[in-house]
């Protein structure tokens, strides 16, 4: 299993366009560097009034398949 640390900073009205289907995923640039894609709904969980930010990890398995979604700090 390997996992991979990122920042999201996502304000709530553009969250919910996201959610609402205007796009299905949201990608983001790990501190290493790598562009991952991942499903908005695995967000929702983090979502405030003032949208989704933090630091989180995310662990996939073999094959790619994210398994957790953790978040880390704010």
């Amino acid at each position: 299993m390997r996992s991979f640390i990122f920042r999201v900073n996502i304000t709530y009205q553009t969250f919910l366009q996201h959610y609402s289907g205007a796009a299905s995923s949201v990608v983001v640039m790990t501190e290493n560097g790598l562009k991952l894609q991942l499903p908005a709904v695995r967000l929702r969980p983090f979502l405030t009034q003032m949208g989704v930010k933090g630091r989180f990890q995310v662990a996939v398995d073999g094959n790619n398949k994210l398994t957790t979604l953790t978040k880390l700090s704010d």
